[in-house]
């Protein structure tokens, strides 16, 4: 599986695309330099195969190669955010 990123400075995501429909994706929007995860959603297609977490887990990579910061407005970052402690300790905002 393969993760696209799309950021246009302001606002981006990160999905997955599975025959040629986009099946889940991470949305987040900057806040300055730093940015706020505002919504996670994966299709029925994925559901339990941990394609959320993969998603958030390639955000966090993006921000420490970035030095960007994160925010996990959604229910379903900050729950993953809780879950990983100090592993993401370093994004975390």
């Amino acid at each position: 599986m393969y993760i696209n990123h799309e950021d246009d400075g302001k606002k981006g995501k990160f999905y997955v695309i599975l025959n040629g429909k986009e099946e889940a994706a991470m949305t987040y929007v900057y806040a300055g330099k730093n940015f706020i995860i505002d919504h996670t959603e994966v299709s029925e297609v994925f559901k339990g195969q941990g394609v959320g977490y993969k998603l958030v887990e390639s955000a966090v990579n993006f921000a420490k190669e970035n030095n960007i910061k994160i925010k996990p407005l959604c229910p379903f970052a900050h729950a993953v955010f809780k879950k990983k402690g100090l592993l993401y300790a370093d994004v975390l905002y």
